[in-house]
């Protein structure tokens, strides 16, 4: 230990460099974690449609309107604080949420998992991931 704090203080531009990467991959890392909470691709979104599951699109309303996938409502991501109201129905049953990417998605999917939904998942790469499959949109 005495070596490294040596070194770095001999060569403080690549101890602070190789700090500043280490941190970049820290977050890299968790922002992937993130993302892949109770993720499905879009496949498994599929089938759980052909099931019976409920799709929302948390993205803005002109972005649901150019182009969504069939059968999914659009829900205001500024509405999940009441969504256990909104949603009360949907509880046990299982519910897909998308965004573009699948950021937004994901904290949703956190916020309601954490007011009791037990069946909520997020499409894995939002709809960029649909889209790169070939997968067809709705257009209102």
């Amino acid at each position: 230990m005495d070596r490294l704090t040596e070194y770095a203080s001999h060569h403080p531009w690549l101890a602070g460099l190789a700090l500043a990467a280490a941190l970049a991959v820290l977050v890299n890392e968790l922002r992937l974690r993130a993302q892949s909470f109770a993720a499905l691709p879009p496949q498994e979104v599929i089938r759980l449609m052909n099931q019976g599951a409920t799709v929302l699109d948390v993205r803005a309303q002109q972005a649901f309107q150019e182009g969504h996938i069939s059968g999914a409502r659009h829900f205001d991501a500024a509405q999940i604080a009441t969504a256990a109201d909104t949603l009360k129905k949907y509880k046990e049953r299982p519910l897909v949420i998308y965004c573009d990417r699948g950021t937004a998605a994901a904290t949703t999917v956190r916020a309601l998992t954490q007011q009791g939904f037990t069946k909520v998942f997020n499409l894995r790469g939002g709809l960029a991931a649909w889209r790169a499959e070939n997968l067809p949109l709705a257009r209102e």
